[in-house]
């Protein structure tokens, strides 16, 4: 129990009782760390058809959300690339840079409008995609391969701690963080800031 209780340490809000921003990279004047992270072995890059000329996303919120469900049946039908755009816009698109570029607004909500998360691809059955990973870039809406995965539906499988469904995706969204982004702002509060950004991004893509 002591174990697990020290393990949760990170995710309490202690910090905010008495904090001296002062102390933070941004009360010290240093800069703001990038937007988006950079791609220098990036060999090729996919843009996104733009959402706002896509037939999708037209469904009235509230049945939105009457009809969210978890789905762990996938069809073998491609994911098209127009279906692809469209998810990652609304998880981690921009709509407006901020400040000169110290921050931007997204789809989502993040403490501080920092945006710590990076979208990674794992990309299985994607109509006109080659499989394997790729690093979404909000700043021009579009996606960058990396690298193929070799095993891909064993590696996927073990990731997701043995669920079968989660190799047979077409496409699985990998999030990770530079916690930077958020401690530069909050300091030694951001974990738990990061972690509520994961859970705002996740419930997106749901509703998505």
């Amino acid at each position: 129990m002591k174990k697990l209780k020290k393990m949760y340490q990170w995710l309490r809000a202690d910090g905010w009782e008495n904090p001296d921003w002062s102390k933070t990279p941004k009360g010290k004047g240093e800069p703001a760390p990038p937007l988006q992270k950079p791609t220098a072995d990036v060999t090729q890059c996919v843009n996104l058809p733009p959402v706002e000329l896509l037939d999708l996303g037209t469904m009235p919120l509230r049945d939105v959300i009457y009809r969210r469900a978890s789905r762990r049946h996938f069809s073998d039908t491609p994911l098209t690339l127009e279906e692809l755009s469209f998810l990652l816009w609304a998880t981690a698109g921009f709509r407006g840079i901020r400040k000169e570029g110290e921050s931007a607004f997204r789809m989502v909500p993040s403490g501080g409008c920092r945006h710590p998360l990076e979208t990674y691809l794992a990309v299985q059955n994607v109509d006109g995609l080659t499989p394997g990973l790729y690093l979404y870039q909000p700043l021009n809406h579009d996606m960058c391969y990396i690298r193929p995965i070799p095993n891909h539906a064993v590696l996927v499988k073990e990731a997701c701690l043995g669920k079968d469904f989660c190799a047979k995706a077409p496409v699985l969204f990998i999030w990770t963080a530079i916690p930077y982004r958020t401690e530069w702002r909050f300091g030694p509060v951001s974990p738990k800031l990061i972690a509520q950004d994961s859970g705002h991004v996740c419930q997106n893509l749901y509703l998505a």
